[in-house]
């Protein structure tokens, strides 16, 4: 192997893609797109990963797919996998998204639950990847971590669980 294989997007399971994928655009104002609507839905973060100067890099921010668990598409046939319920409360992947410097946990947090997530842990810190976490469960049963930037020489505020 000379290059290494490449991550391109992650699906979520959803019974109603398009409603999660407007609760995405609303908690983190990315863009949906019904790909065809109702059917699979893909979230647009938009604009591209940064360079350590802040400017816009050439590589864009990776996308996230919502597929609907009734007929999970693709498939290699039109009838489906065939309906599968919804995972809640069991260990699944979970999807880390990087809180930008101009939004807030606490913001989104609240954007997110007042749409009907579920608030996992808050207020924790996380010296492996000097950062602040919080999660949230959204009402399909996806697990997100959301991940802030600790800093050189992060001062843990008060309250704030570490590890």
């Amino acid at each position: 192997m000379t290059y290494p294989n490449t991550l391109i997007f992650v699906d979520l399971a959803s019974d109603d893609p398009e409603a999660t994928g407007q609760f995405y655009a609303e908690v983190f104002g990315w863009t949906n797109e019904g790909r065809p609507a109702g059917v699979y839905h893909r979230l647009v973060p938009g604009e591209n990963f940064k360079n350590k100067d802040g400017s816009q890099s050439q590589i864009g921010n990776l996308h996230i797919g919502i597929f609907n668990t009734n007929n999970a598409r693709p498939y290699p046939t039109a009838e489906g996998a065939g309906t599968k319920a919804l995972s809640r409360g069991d260990h699944k992947a979970r999807l880390w998204v990087l809180v930008s410097d101009d939004d807030t946990p606490e913001r989104i947090l609240d954007a997110a639950t007042s749409r009907g997530a579920k608030l996992l842990w808050k207020d924790h810190y996380w010296k492996e990847f000097n950062g602040y976490n919080y999660a949230f469960e959204d009402p399909w049963g996806n697990e997100i971590i959301l991940w802030g930037k600790a800093g050189e020489n992060p001062q843990i505020p008060d309250g704030y669980t570490k590890e």
